[in-house]
């Protein structure tokens, strides 16, 4: 079956959010798990996040101390004056982005720190990895804006 990432995709996304859901409760994990890789480079080979950008457009990734310390040294600032002029704890403790969208994305979409950026961009949208299976409500959130893990959850869920 071919995923059809026409216009509507979110909507149905929206409209499925129980079907996915149900199947990430109930997914053999070794199974899913072996099917990722595969299925993860299918769907960057359909879909250019360069297009999208809606991860960096409207959320935020979290910035741990590792991320601080490699952004504030690249942008060759201190790190207190990186947080001060970038950063918000949220209210589990992590530190976000002040704004949306974040301030390192480029108007043509690209990311200006791209090669130092946080580790939780260089892991989203985590449809390589168990976290797909393992945070189902990060699953579930990102299945409605992210076009990747719209297509692996419709990969998954049409057998």
């Amino acid at each position: 079956m071919e995923v059809n990432l026409s216009d509507n995709w979110q909507k149905k996304s929206a409209e499925k959010q129980k079907q996915y859901k149900t199947f990430l409760q109930r997914a053999d994990k070794n199974k899913v798990l072996k099917q990722l890789p595969n299925l993860h480079e299918e769907a960057f080979e359909k879909i250019d996040c360069l297009t999208c950008a809606a991860c960096c457009k409207n959320y935020s990734p979290r910035f741990k101390t590792p991320d601080i310390k490699r952004i504030s040294k690249h942008l060759k600032m201190k790190e207190s004056v990186f947080i001060d002029t970038y950063l918000n704890l949220d209210k589990d403790g992590d530190y976000v982005v002040k704004s949306t969208p974040c301030p390192f994305l480029g108007k043509d979409n690209y990311c200006s720190i791209y090669k130092h950026r946080p580790s939780d961009c260089q892991r989203f949208p985590y449809t390589n990895e168990d976290v797909l299976l393992k945070r189902p409500q990060i699953t579930l959130k990102n299945a409605t804006f992210c076009p990747a893990v719209f297509y692996v959850m419709e990969k998954l869920t049409e057998k």
